[in-house]
């Protein structure tokens, strides 16, 4: 018994990136795009977030696999494969960051609002929102994330869950399955479904911020995680985010399928809509559940995303020192804290009228660039950086593949929705 406390102690202790990753996939992908499948469609489109994390599953799950095996984050994997992988990621992270920020900080903004009720504009509530994240991230650091995190999701879990379980009452499911889903195969329909498919749980760039938490979570716990760790700690977050996903999915489909109500494409009116809906369906009294779920399901976005992206240019500038000194990162990581939200915080002042179009091409760069992610982190944990105990098995690689043809065949078919 006593051989055996100390490695379930460093399981629990490893906890903690795959919370992240919860946090940073449960945002507009969920809270908007899960409840508007549901809204618009009913039941008709539950295959389309299945087979989204399961395609997007072992891709994401290499980045902390590759992480724990090397000791390495996927950039310096990226560098060291080739100049197209590691510039290709660059171009990617560059090409979208300050728009994602912008996005999930002005849908944050918009929900503090209706929560609180301060009377505040969500240029105001931005501001003060990234205020708080980054006050978080340097007097806490990666410590105050990991657990701000662990207590976000799992708040987070509950609110949604109790949102779901009030909403099955009154024999809503015998009414939405008895409903008739309108057409899906034409036009609009596949391009939803291609949206909804790309951001669900998160887009794949994502496994490169998973390797770079798990990294720092070894330095903080000073001992290597074990694959078998980075696994089970991968596995909690992943399936917490998928769970989530369901419940904001059923949401869609118990109070707002065949409602009558014409939704809006803003994300923040839409977010409004479902909680006005839920007030008007259930009563007054359930009005703040849902208020509560949707502003945590965002503001654990905003955080993720804000430490995110200051880490990985961090890392990127590191990459191009022989002896990266982990001062110099913490350097760069407190200017790009303040440069790329202060960036993003500029983007919604000026460009308000054209956001619309800017998250467009976010979207369309993320979605496009899966099938490059996802073969990168394939080729690294199958190749000569990992040691050959440490890469996935015959079936998983074959698996892998399966998934990999399904991100590209979507690839042809948005491709060909946009040409046509």
């Amino acid at each position: 018994m006593k051989q055996n406390s100390p490695r379930k102690t460093s399981i629990f202790k490893t906890l903690g990136p795959g919370f992240l990753l919860a946090g940073a996939a449960i945002g507009v992908s969920h809270l908007v795009q899960a409840t508007r499948a549901g809204a618009d469609y009913g039941f008709l489109l539950l295959w389309v977030l299945i087979l989204a994390c399961v395609t997007k599953y072992p891709f994401l799950e290499f980045g902390p696999r590759f992480a724990a095996g090397t000791g390495n984050h996927l950039i310096t994997g990226y560098r060291k494969m080739g100049k197209f992988p590691y510039w290709t990621f660059i171009v990617i992270t560059i090409g979208s960051m300050f728009i994602i920020q912008a996005a999930v900080t002005i849908v944050t903004a918009g929900l503090a609002e209706r929560l609180f009720g301060m009377g505040w504009n969500n240029f105001t509530w931005s501001f003060v929102i990234i205020g708080v994240c980054i006050a978080l991230l340097l007097i806490g650091k990666y410590p105050a994330l990991d657990k701000t995190m662990k207590i976000i999701v799992s708040l987070l879990g509950l609110a949604t869950l109790t949102a779901v379980i009030l909403a099955f009452g009154e024999g809503r499911m015998e009414n939405a399955l008895a409903m008739e889903s309108p057409e899906v195969w034409n036009k609009a329909g596949i391009a939803f479904i291609i949206s909804f498919m790309g951001w669900m749980p998160i887009p794949l760039d994502a496994s490169v911020w998973h390797s770079i938490w798990t990294k720092e979570k070894a330095i903080g716990n000073k001992k290597k995680t074990t694959i078998k760790e980075a696994f089970i700690d991968f596995n909690v977050g992943y399936l917490a985010a998928a769970v989530i996903g369901l419940l904001f999915f059923l949401m869609g489909v118990l109070i707002m399928f065949g409602s009558g109500v014409s939704f809006s494409g803003n994300a923040v009116q839409f977010s409004g809509q479902l909680i006005d809906l839920y007030g008007k369906t259930l009563g007054s009294w359930s009005t703040p559940i849902i208020a509560v779920a949707a502003f945590i399901a965002m503001f654990s976005t905003t955080l993720a995303v804000t430490d995110a992206f200051p880490r990985v240019i961090s890392e990127v500038f590191a990459e191009h020192h022989k002896t990266p000194v982990e001062t110099s990162k913490w350097k760069n990581y407190r200017i790009h804290v303040f440069l790329i939200p202060g960036l993003s915080l500029i983007i919604l002042y000026f460009f308000t009228a054209s956001f619309t179009i800017l998250i467009d091409f976010a979207t369309a760069l993320s979605f496009l660039s899966a099938p490059f992610i996802a073969w990168f982190n394939y080729k690294l944990v199958t190749g000569n950086q990992m040691a050959e105990e440490d890469k996935p098995g015959k079936v998983y690689k074959v698996f892998s593949i399966i998934c990999f043809i399904v991100l590209v065949l979507f690839n042809m078919v948005y491709i060909y929705t946009i040409i046509n």
